[in-house]
């Protein structure tokens, strides 16, 4: 019977870092998330009452949060705004990488398209922070943690 779980061994955001398509480290980033959505058709079967269930669609959703330190990201988004270019597109690295847990968890998104451009936010006495919101088409998980 095992043990319980070595407490060490829970990865902290602490060690979390995301890169763009060069290999640059973001480092002003204070949070990422992603998540996939699975839309599903409702299939009425034959002999039961039960409904089944089939997978039609995968939708790819996120956000980085961090502080402002410059404009970059901001402008690249703005190329859809002139009416003939089309929209930033690009794919991010997401690493976890605690000295303490069992591995490195390494997570490719493919195909990132921001969804809003936050073109300015401020409040007098506060840091500025930021908030980029994205979808995705496509993920490859390039590391792994195995217990």
């Amino acid at each position: 019977m095992a043990g319980p779980m070595d407490a060490k061994n829970v990865i902290s955001g602490n060690f979390g870092f995301l890169y763009d398509l060069d290999g640059n480290w973001l480092t002003n980033t204070t949070k990422v998330e992603a998540n996939i959505e699975i839309g599903m058709e409702e299939i009425k079967l034959a002999g039961t009452r039960w409904l089944g269930n089939k997978t039609t669609t995968l939708k790819g959703s996120g956000s980085i949060g961090g502080y402002m330190v410059t404009s970059e990201w901001i402008e690249k988004m703005a190329q859809v705004t002139d009416d003939i270019s089309s929209p930033f597109v690009t794919e991010l690295i997401v690493k976890l990488e605690d000295p303490e847990a069992l591995g490195t968890y390494r997570v490719r998104l493919k195909n990132v398209t921001f969804d809003n451009i936050p073109v300015v936010n401020f409040e007098v006495g506060s840091i500025v922070e930021q908030e980029f919101t994205f979808v995705f088409s496509g993920y490859e998980v390039l590391d792994s943690i195995r217990g």
